[in-house]
């Protein structure tokens, strides 16, 4: 099994994929430990001090006020984590919740937090178990943080709540620690704020988001480009020349990607009747700009992300030099803002798709298909309500790209008053994604569909190995009306799996 190793430094995106999706085991570096020891020396240190220190002797928030004798500490963080763990709600993803907890262990690891090497260990030894604590829809804020999802991971730690065994069986926590021989742990001063305080939940939801839309946006410059063949749509306009004069990378790569699809096709720049096209439609002429510059919206995030790996997100922080700081590294307003922006620019991606499918559905504009790619027009339906799901799903996207960010709402008796939103930002664009990825599906189908409709001329080879691929996956080509939804589902575990992708890449190698 893949192994994992947490030093000080931060992690890596795959990192994240390998522990929330592929179940890989973590091991602490040894550097790693020793930075936890020596940070908690720190704050032993500090703890024995008659001044107050925000975090290690006083309360929370807008409690901080109150200095906390040493007699009372261990209960405040007991306390800290069963108050915050106030979630509501449906059940979060197990793999929102493994990255979640994981990401909570880098920036332990980091040696910023305070937090005792055994804290470490146990959270790794949860992970490693495969147990995966319960935690809800509803409690984050996105500044301090994710706090009630947090808290329900502490919850854990301590053998308290609920939790999801390695089985799939939701169990008492303490009786899942115990069957695995872990130990819970006895929070001591810091420990309890410390697991709590990060932009973890958000940023692994971000992480994952970022993988899937890197496979969609390929596999929606291939669907587009099988619709430009469908439509006998003109391949000129993916002329690198011409992407070059207007140098944005994402666009370039698209029209790449869609050229390559495309190559050897006998399909493109026909016209029914002979009848030449001066120009093809928005949809399918400016498929690299809108698909490009959702590309470039990627690399943007994924900058983001490859910062938030790296740092280290706890408030109050431990320093080198023997200084705990309060600062505000918790707020979540640069993961909220990508999160934001990938919705918008999935959401533009999902309308040109249904744009696209519209057209090759409408016999006034699809250039000699059937209507609604029909076997029998009007005796069959063909792929008219596909379309209408489709634009069901469209509409449902635009309302998932309103940002969550640009919202605040006062918290904490006005000391936290304002927050970034940032969880909910991650939580409608892991919805989006879905969308995005069954409106591609639907695109997918009906491209097929029309392409296979077009007598007596080939199409692509790479298109052919798309239709060869999605027809082996059970997703039947035209005929008469059947019952329709067991192919969109097929259709869409098809490019979910990632497989639009790997038919193509195995004819014209890899795509950009």
């Amino acid at each position: 099994m893949h192994t994992v190793v947490v030093g000080t430094s931060g992690v890596t995106a795959s990192d994240v994929l390998a522990v929330a999706r592929g179940g890989a085991r973590i091991e602490l570096a040894d550097e790693a430990v020793a930075a936890l020891a020596a940070a908690r020396e720190i704050v032993d240190a500090l703890a024995a001090k008659p001044e107050p220190v925000y975090g290690v002797s006083t309360g929370f928030g807008a409690l901080a006020s109150r200095h906390i004798s040493p007699e009372l500490r261990a209960q405040l963080q007991r306390n800290i984590v069963r108050s915050h763990a106030a979630g509501m709600g449906p059940r979060v993803e197990r793999e929102v919740v493994r990255a979640l907890m994981f990401l909570r262990l880098k920036t332990v690891c980091s040696g910023h937090t305070g937090v005792r090497p055994e804290v470490a260990r146990t959270m790794a030894d949860i992970l490693n178990a495969g147990i995966t604590p319960v935690v809800h829809e509803y409690g984050s804020l996105g500044c301090s943080g994710d706090l009630a999802p947090l808290s329900h991971c502490a919850l854990t730690l301590m053998g308290e709540g609920d939790a999801e065994g390695p089985d799939g069986t939701v169990r008492p926590a303490g009786e899942l620690l115990a069957e695995h021989g872990i130990a819970p742990v006895e929070l001591r001063e810091k420990e309890g704020l410390a697991l709590l305080n990060g932009t973890d939940g958000m940023l692994g939801m971000l992480v994952m988001a970022l993988a899937d839309l890197d496979t969609l946006y390929k596999s929606a410059d291939v669907t587009a480009a099988l619709s430009l063949e469908a439509l006998l749509g003109t391949d000129k306009v993916l002329a690198p020349e011409l992407h070059a004069i207007r140098p944005h990378p994402g666009q370039s790569a698209s029209a790449a990607n869609m050229l390559a699809v495309l190559k050897g096709s006998e399909l493109t720049g026909h016209h029914q009747d002979g009848a030449p096209r001066v120009q093809d439609a928005y949809s399918v002429r400016c498929a690299p700009q809108v698909a490009g510059a959702g590309r470039d919206t990627l690399a943007h995030a994924r900058l983001v992300a490859e910062r938030e790996l790296a740092a280290a997100v706890d408030n109050p922080l431990v320093l080198p030099d023997g200084r705990v700081e309060s600062n505000g590294n918790f707020h979540g307003a640069p993961v909220a803002y990508v999160l934001d922006f990938l919705a918008i620019a999935a959401a533009d991606l999902g309308s040109i798709a249904e744009r696209r499918t519209d057209r090759l559905l409408d016999k006034n504009r699809s250039h000699g298909l059937p209507p609604f790619l029909a076997d029998d027009a009007g005796v069959d339906s063909g792929l008219m309500i596909a379309q209408y799901t489709q634009a069901a799903l469209v509409s449902e996207m635009k309302r998932l790209a309103v940002p969550a960010s640009v919202d605040s709402i006062p918290s904490s008796a006005m000391q936290e008053d304002h927050v970034s939103m940032g969880w909910s930002a991650a939580r409608k664009l892991r919805t989006a994604v879905d969308n995005l990825t069954r409106i591609v599906a639907i695109e997918l189908y009906a491209a097929t569909r029309a392409i296979e409709l077009r007598e007596g001329l080939a199409p692509a080879p790479a298109s052919r190995a798309v239709i060869d691929a999605v027809r082996a996956a059970g997703v039947q080509g035209p005929g008469p009306d059947r019952f329709l939804s067991p192919d969109l589902e097929a259709a869409d575990a098809f490019v979910r799996g990632g497989q639009v992708v790997t038919a193509v890449e195995a004819v014209t190698g890899p795509l950009l």
